[in-house]
């Protein structure tokens, strides 16, 4: 009888290991910010230039690393559900904005953008915040998220007071989402790395995040661990 008692009162705890999702969130926002900063950069482009660039910043960069966002709330990951979610959200935000302009539903825009500008003003604002939290965690991801702070508010000083592709603010906002997006690729294949078995690039985790209880490298289990 008491073995049975004991038998009942058992909970049974079944994982989901899942891959940590910011490999897909970071490579999203790598790619998808890289072409566009290299445009806003004035390293190419023309007035067709948006247009070309709409669906892969919308698919890739919006939709694959809103997913990611999601899939970090599973992983127990805050940092990664805040960022991913809302730079992916941001992403497809852009999309229907050059999608509506396309269409004619919207004039084109020409000179300055306050209303755009007011969009990298918050993204700046939430992304700080973002900055800080990740100081506890490691390097790589607080370099990823802090110049892409700086690039936001460059953005929205570019727009703010007009500025084209290739010079002034949108230049320097080109550019420094530039290193960002290298930044991400590379703290994306740590992890991708990590996640095999083969933790070749350093990210400088900190002494705290260190000290974390970990189930496996770069994994995050849902009631378990929490993973990038």
């Amino acid at each position: 009888m008491a073995e049975q008692q004991v038998n009942e009162n058992q909970v049974r705890a079944v994982l989901q290991p899942i891959a940590a999702p910011s490999i897909l969130g970071l490579y999203a926002f790598a790619g998808s910010t890289f072409i566009v900063s290299a445009h806003l950069a004035g390293w190419y482009g023309g007035p067709d230039t948006p247009l070309y660039l709409l669906p892969f910043a919308a698919v890739f960069g919006g939709i694959a690393q809103f997913a990611a966002g999601m899939w970090a709330y599973k992983a127990r990951d805050a940092i990664a559900t805040a960022m991913h979610g809302m730079w992916g959200s941001f992403w497809i935000g852009f999309g229907l904005l050059e999608l509506l302009t396309a269409a004619g539903t919207i004039p084109p825009n020409e000179g300055a953008f306050p209303a755009f500008g007011y969009w990298f003003i918050a993204l700046a604002a939430i992304t700080l915040m973002g900055t800080i939290a990740a100081a506890a965690e490691n390097l790589a991801l607080t370099s990823v998220l802090g110049t892409l702070t700086a690039g936001a508010v460059a953005a929205a000083v570019a727009e703010l007071i007009g500025s084209s592709p290739g010079q002034g603010w949108t230049a320097i906002a080109g550019y420094t989402f530039m290193i960002s997006a290298v930044l991400a690729w590379y703290t994306a294949s740590a992890l991708m790395f990590e996640g095999v078995g083969r933790p070749i690039l350093p990210v400088g985790m900190t002494r705290q995040a260190q000290q974390e209880p970990a189930v496996a490298p770069g994994a995050g289990e849902p009631g378990v661990a929490k993973g990038q």
